[in-house]
């Protein structure tokens, strides 16, 4: 499953669970972390951690696992690493303090539907 793949399965996941404006942005002409940078929220910590499990569960599906978890036990925030793909999962009040949109502006939004 090539990038563009699993940056639908993931923002279908997201979607799915009710992730709150989910955020698809091409970083690989800027960055050498990922290809694409998800960025979506949740109402409160439970559903960060609903999103960040059902994500994980729909990669496992598609025998993709992900490399590496942060924030898991703040549930505040959880980073999804994998490889090719970064996800972030921020309840609404700390998606607006860490703004990864305005950290990564010079990225293109992709609109699910190109993928």
């Amino acid at each position: 499953m090539n990038s563009n793949e699993a940056a639908k399965v993931i923002y279908e996941a997201l979607d799915e669970k009710k992730g709150l404006d989910i955020k698809i942005i091409d970083i690989k002409n800027i960055s050498v972390l990922a290809d694409y940078l998800i960025i979506t929220g949740g109402t409160n910590k439970n559903q960060v951690q609903t999103l960040a499990d059902h994500v994980q569960e729909q990669m496992a599906k598609q025998n993709l696992h992900v490399k590496h978890v942060e924030g898991y036990h703040s549930a505040n925030w959880i980073l999804l690493d994998y490889g090719d793909i970064i996800v972030h999962i921020f309840n609404q009040e700390d998606r607006l303090f860490y703004d990864l949109e305005r950290l990564w502006k010079d990225g293109k939004d992709v609109p699910v539907e190109t993928l």
